[in-house]
């Protein structure tokens, strides 16, 4: 299971922001590797590594099914801001996970799995079972309202960030 050594680190990270919580995480993630021990053993070792972040997308969408779920087309969407990069530089990545995980499906899947910058575009599409059409439509509408939040949180001006709250 040589694959699956050189891809723990990113399946984990994965993981963490389908989730947005450690314990969540660490469960799908634990359960995806246990799975793929299992059938190597039984002879039947988990084909390629996509297969990993298959199984982890469905785990986490079932550890993450309880609760309040996000729902499409309730977020604000505006215009990326030249600003972007600087207003993204302030974050904590404990932010963008939050982002990230309090995504409607698919969206969630289509925005971790690119934001892991792991796959290929013809992966990518693989994975979540879509046409680049509509992988192009989750990551620009992700994108717009990935800006109206950094702006309600996250304000920049005149070359400088400053946090609401």
């Amino acid at each position: 299971m040589a694959v699956t050594t050189k891809i723990l680190p990113q399946l984990y990270r994965f993981c963490f922001l389908m989730t947005g919580d450690a314990g969540k995480a660490q469960t799908a993630f634990q359960d995806t590797v246990r799975d793929a021990s299992l059938r190597t053993d039984a002879d039947e070792p988990p084909p390629d590594r996509l297969w990993f972040f298959r199984e982890a997308r469905e785990r986490c969408i079932s550890v993450t099914e309880e609760g309040i779920q996000a729902e499409p087309g309730m977020l604000e969407e505006v215009d990326p801001s030249p600003d972007a990069p600087a207003q993204i530089a302030t974050l904590t990545p404990e932010q963008l996970v939050v982002w990230i995980s309090a995504a409607p499906e698919p969206q969630r899947s289509a925005l971790a799995f690119f934001y892991l910058d792991e796959f290929t575009l013809p992966e990518l599409l693989s994975l979540l079972d879509m046409k680049a059409g509509e992988l192009s439509d989750l990551i620009c509408s992700g994108r717009r309202q990935f800006q109206s939040w950094l702006d309600s949180t996250t304000g920049y001006y005149g070359g400088e960030a400053h946090h609401a709250g």
